[in-house]
């Protein structure tokens, strides 16, 4: 038998991406998890969102490139409103590593839907995830 999901349980996950197959998958897998999901199609809709989300938002999952302000920019601007969010890039950048603020991370593109879920959860629930860094 299945366990009720705790109300403290349930995160709030900003996904942007401008890639509209990207943003659907990535949001169907999150809400599957329990997870109150916030979509935003571009870097400005992404930060407008945040600005007026009147709650906590525990979780920025953006694109690492897109046209206007990159995802960076955007994780620039939103932690400095939200100090406490964690960060989680993705990207199919080919050519080399990404070099990312510390206590952020990186998913490549194309992912597994497995792959995310075990990102998102160690990030959000430290304690419970057997991925976490000693």
């Amino acid at each position: 038998m299945e366990e009720a999901q705790a109300p403290e349980t349930k995160k709030t996950i900003l996904i942007v991406d401008d890639d509209p197959a990207i943003l659907e998958c990535t949001h169907e897998l999150l809400q599957e998890g329990g997870h109150y999901v916030l979509l935003a199609k571009s870097a400005e809709d992404g930060l407008r969102l945040s600005q007026k989300h009147p709650g906590d938002i525990d979780l920025l999952l953006t694109d690492f490139q897109m046209p206007g302000m990159s995802g960076i920019e955007l994780a620039v601007e939103i932690t400095r409103e939200r100090p406490a969010i964690q960060v989680l890039m993705m990207s199919g950048f080919p050519g080399g590593m990404l070099i990312l603020n510390e206590g952020w991370h990186f998913l490549a593109k194309p992912f597994i839907p497995s792959q995310l879920r075990a990102l998102v959860t160690g990030l959000l629930f430290p304690s419970k995830s057997r991925f976490r860094a000693e």
